[in-house]
């Protein structure tokens, strides 16, 4: 075999390398899109496409080492219930509510088996398996923490409640207290009945 040769398949064999290589980043970046979504374009444009690859990769380790447990029925029951008393508070008492709803999806979190000492590592934590829902609760909890500090308006704090719910939803696997016929919040009923009221009232 001629050096020609040998220099031909040495090369050719570089390039499949390359290519391989390639595309299984692509592959791999491609696979972390799909599964993280709005989550993924998030840090994309904090820290760029090659930042956001190895931040979401280092989660899915750090993931691997919790003791993830499903919830029993019993639980599930009980914050079902915890739920339903919290919203039938909600309409009269928004601002002790908001909290309590805070508290009561960190207990949910950590019973879940996810970490709850640091709040940046818990949404990390919880983007792996509910990144489509973590916006929600990156949303309440930021909205929360502008009620304690006074900044908070009722409309926000009933905001924040409704995207607690989708949380917790996401984490029981069920809406834990759908209205009847129509699945919508004592909240939503009471907002949907004010505004009834109001249109009623304009045209007298």
């Amino acid at each position: 075999m001629s050096v020609m040769e040998i220099t031909i398949i040495i090369v050719v064999a570089v390039l499949v390398v390359v290519l391989l290589a390639a595309g299984w980043y692509l592959w791999r970046h491609q696979s972390l899109r799909r599964r993280y979504g709005p989550e993924y374009e998030r840090l994309s444009k904090q820290e760029g496409r090659v930042n956001a690859d190895r931040e979401l990769r280092g989660r899915e380790r750090r993931h691997a080492t919790l003791d993830l447990r499903p919830l029993d029925e019993n639980s599930r029951e009980r914050y079902r219930g915890a739920w339903t008393k919290l919203q039938s508070r909600f309409v009269d008492e928004p601002e002790q509510t908001i909290g309590a709803a805070d508290g009561l999806v960190t207990r949910l979190i950590a019973e879940c088996g996810y970490p709850t000492e640091d709040y940046d590592e818990q949404l990390a934590q919880l983007s792996v398996d509910h990144a489509s829902t973590l916006d929600h609760y990156r949303t309440a909890h930021d909205i929360h923490q502008r009620h304690e500090r006074g900044e908070a308006t009722t409309e926000e704090l009933r905001q924040a409640f409704v995207h607690y719910r989708a949380l917790v939803t996401e984490l029981l696997g069920e809406d834990p207290v759908a209205a009847e016929g129509d699945g919508r919040t004592h909240a939503d009923q009471s907002e949907s009945t004010e505004s009834e009221s109001t249109e009623h009232a304009t045209h007298r």
